[in-house]
């Protein structure tokens, strides 16, 4: 048995055996992280897309997933590799390669290397390996997490990441907890340290029923605007998928109304998805 310390589960792991992200296992006594360097997803996608609209703006990034992740969204758009264990499909890279690669792309515009569709840092490891030598060519590195892991992770990999963006599920804590399996308090705490060494902008996916208030909006964007009112805020339109195929669209008019008031704290607030 060993203890898993990226977030706060803090998972008890039997030996051969995975936590909660399937991700992360129990080898030989040490808590190993099963998915480095494997990956289910590759892209050169625009930046845009992660989504940064402040950071290099018209500049295209590598992007690369793996499989896991430590929460438990019913919603959630990647959730053929976020909930698979990588079996039969993880093909295999080392970070020297995909330095290698983010290199040869920058004729095409690239900028550097993205972690991003599934959870990635529940590989922190490969994220600081990669990023290192990323770093190294001159070139940027950015991460897209659901912010859900222990500051000393985080201190980890911080001095080699320049941008990120954190979804922000709910402003809720029994959300997070009953619905997405998550905590709300690690992820608040994990954007209010990178905010300090780090180019942030955060996502919030409005989901009917879920975290669509007035009210919560107003929360989220008073809390963001307490650590700075130029953070990025992009508003994301749900629509059905996974476990919660069976829903309605957010309605357009509902995002326009909740942008317009983040904005009365918040001076960057982007609709996504309209």
């Amino acid at each position: 048995m060993a203890v898993c310390e990226v977030c706060f589960r803090h998972c008890d792991i039997a030996e051969g055996k995975t936590g909660a992200c399937k991700a992360r296992g129990c080898v030989d006594g040490k808590i190993t992280a099963l998915n480095y360097g494997r990956y289910t997803s590759f892209a050169l996608d625009p930046i845009e897309k992660k989504p940064l609209s402040r950071f290099y703006p018209g500049s295209n990034i590598l992007s690369i997933g793996s499989y896991g992740c430590n929460l438990f969204c019913p919603f959630c758009q990647n959730h053929e590799i976020s909930r698979s264990d990588g079996t039969g499909f993880a093909e295999t890279v080392t970070p020297e390669k995909l330095a290698e690669l983010a290199e040869r792309y920058k004729i095409k515009g690239n900028i550097g290397m993205a972690f991003t569709y599934n959870e990635p840092l529940i590989c922190y490891e490969f994220i600081k390996d990669t990023a290192k030598l990323v770093k190294d060519k001159g070139m940027k590195n950015v991460l897209v997490t659901n912010g859900t892991a222990e500051l000393s992770v985080l201190e980890e990999i911080i001095p080699y990441v320049d941008a990120m963006n954190v979804d922000i599920k709910s402003f809720s804590e029994k959300t997070y907890r009953d619905v997405l399996g998550g905590d709300l308090n690690m992820t608040r705490a994990f954007v209010e340290r990178a905010v300090k060494d780090c180019h942030v902008e955060l996502t919030m996916l409005i989901v009917p029923g879920m975290n669509d208030t007035e009210d919560e909006m107003r929360e989220v964007s008073s809390w963001i605007a307490g650590l700075s009112e130029e953070i990025p805020f992009h508003i994301s339109r749900f629509f059905p998928r996974y476990k919660m195929s069976d829903g309605m669209p957010t309605d357009v008019a509902k995002i326009y109304k909740l942008a317009d008031i983040a904005r009365e704290k918040l001076k960057y607030v982007y609709e996504g998805n309209c």
